[in-house]
């Protein structure tokens, strides 16, 4: 668990060393490096195009996985196994593979690469887990509580919005959370797609070339690892705390 987690432990713990090389003994506290990243304009353009990213694919997510978990949940489909397999696929494919390929694709289709290119490819990634998480969510409730809805007179329409979604509603935001989160994070598919446009861990990564931005470089990755898992804690506690609604 040492070795898990000790690279985690550390950045953190540089990120207020009043030096710019990782080495002990400490030189002298400091939160400098904190303040040059609200100063940095650069930062500020990779973290709202991350932001940007990170809700629209998010939210495409998200919606597609409702329905898709809707879909097999509730109804009778012939390769069942096949098309849920199919659709996890992108949780085993290396991503360096996917993002190749996309970058393969998307020149031959002369579609261009830069924002919604990178949220082609951020939604493979993130739509299995979005289908996932619901598909446990649409489980967790008895069908015939849709069917007494449509008995006493509510539309299909009305069923959904009156009776599914709010039952579903604690997933939906736990998937929209943590695919936020893959999304924000994620590095090698926006390195390869993002144009002139980069994200935030693309800028991360880029800085890492300097040797005097590493401290900040050090910061930033602590601010992000931070954010990541207030998100994703949250969203593993409501899916927990709504487990079984019924």
């Amino acid at each position: 668990m040492l070795y898990l987690y000790a690279p985690i432990l550390i950045l953190p713990l540089f990120s207020f060393n009043d030096s710019y090389y990782i080495s002990f003994p400490f030189k002298a506290f400091t939160t400098r490096w904190y303040s040059e990243l609200a100063a940095d304009p650069s930062i500020t353009s990779a973290l709202l195009v991350s932001v940007q990213i990170g809700l629209i694919t998010a939210a495409l997510s998200t919606a597609l996985g409702v329905l898709t978990a809707r879909a097999l949940t509730r109804q009778r489909l012939r390769g069942y196994r096949t098309i849920v397999g199919l659709i996890m696929l992108p949780m085993v494919i290396p991503e360096l593979i996917m993002a190749v390929s996309l970058l393969v694709v998307l020149n031959k289709a002369s579609l261009g690469l830069g924002k919604w290119a990178v949220v082609l490819g951020h939604m493979l990634v993130c739509y299995p887990f979005a289908v996932a998480i619901l598909m446990s969510r649409f489980e967790g409730f008895s069908v015939l509580l849709e069917e007494a809805s449509l008995d006493l007179g509510a539309t299909p329409w009305q069923t959904f919005w009156r009776v599914v979604f709010p039952l579903t509603l604690p997933g939906v935001v736990a998937s929209f959370l943590l695919t936020f989160t893959i999304s924000f994070d994620e590095f090698l598919i926006a390195y390869f797609l993002s144009a002139s446009e980069p994200t935030l861990p693309v800028y991360l990564w880029g800085q890492l070339r300097f040797p005097k931005k590493l401290p900040s470089a050090l910061a930033l990755g602590t601010l992000i690892i931070a954010c990541s898992f207030v998100i994703v804690a949250l969203a593993e506690w409501l899916r927990r705390r709504h487990a079984n609604p019924e």
